[in-house]
């Protein structure tokens, strides 16, 4: 089996003891540091590793390249092996927010090449709602070797931001909240705004009532009329700090969407140059 978007509960109930299967769990609060690690050892889905965002998912901060900057990639893979992933490995990621924090390994994982890897729908949320068990157990694994090769035009940097600010042919999309987009009630970022130009899509949109993916039938034509004829492929998802726009992208996988490069630094690196033009 090789899942590379969405994997349902009962599905991955099915393989949890696969020995080719691994489940992270990647919860996180940007207001608690320490919320992952806490809500992971007091129940987790039974053999999940826990990937912290901050320093697993992220590289240091320097002040000026947003506040989760792509980890050393090497040092990534190397996590990755040691808890047995290997090119055969059929990953499955999850939180407890809808999947904005597991998207980023979702993205990062392909990124490297990987695309044996699944967001689980509804995450640990939906598990319990079935009535599922957790589990306090540190899961064991022997290591695996874990290759993954970069694909560069999967990003997009500032400056290649700024050359698409005046061009009709390209579409930056913004993640964030609507509030925040228009600058209003922001309390992570010093500055508040938008990128010139970006087009708001709240990631929440992209889920049901039930916290579920909706179907590709209804994200498609969303994403469609969001790009208004911009090829998706020269679409530039963005957000507070290249977190939640890994879920557009999820979604836009999901749509048949594909080709759209992740703005990682983001909002948060965007804004911290003031020569840099914000809209409100």
């Amino acid at each position: 089996m090789n899942s590379s978007t969405l994997i349902s509960c009962e599905v991955l109930a099915d393989h949890l003891n696969d020995p080719d299967w691994r489940v992270f769990d990647c919860r996180h609060q940007l207001t608690d540091a320490g919320y992952g690690e806490k809500v992971y050892a007091e129940g987790h889905l039974p053999g999940a590793f826990f990937m912290r965002l901050d320093s697993d998912l992220s590289g240091p901060m320097t002040g000026s390249n947003g506040r989760h900057p792509l980890p050393d990639m090497q040092q990534l893979m190397n996590k990755l092996g040691a808890v047995g992933v290997s090119q055969q490995t059929q990953v499955v990621v999850y939180d407890d927010v809808g999947g904005m924090v597991a998207g980023r390994l979702w993205w990062m994982l392909r990124w490297l090449g990987h695309d044996r890897v699944a967001l689980l729908d509804g995450g640990i949320n939906r598990w319990i709602k079935q009535g599922r068990s957790l589990s306090t157990e540190l899961p064991q694994s022997a290591p695996a070797v874990f290759e993954g090769t970069t694909m560069p035009d999967w990003v997009a940097t500032t400056a290649d931001v700024l050359a698409t600010l005046d061009s009709s042919d390209f579409c930056i999309v913004d993640a964030r909240a609507p509030d925040r987009f228009r600058g209003e009630n922001e309390t992570i970022d010093p500055v508040g705004g938008h990128i010139p130009g970006a087009r708001n899509r709240f990631f929440k949109d992209n889920l049901d009532a039930d916290g579920l993916f909706r179907s590709a039938a209804e994200l498609r034509p969303e994403f469609l009329g969001l790009f208004a004829g911009v090829d998706p492929a020269k679409a530039i998802m963005q957000c507070g700090s290249g977190v939640s726009a890994c879920h557009n992208l999820l979604a836009m996988e999901i749509a048949g969407l594909h080709g759209a490069k992740l703005y990682v630094g983001s909002w948060s690196e965007w804004c911290s140059d003031p020569a840099r033009p914000v809209a409100r």
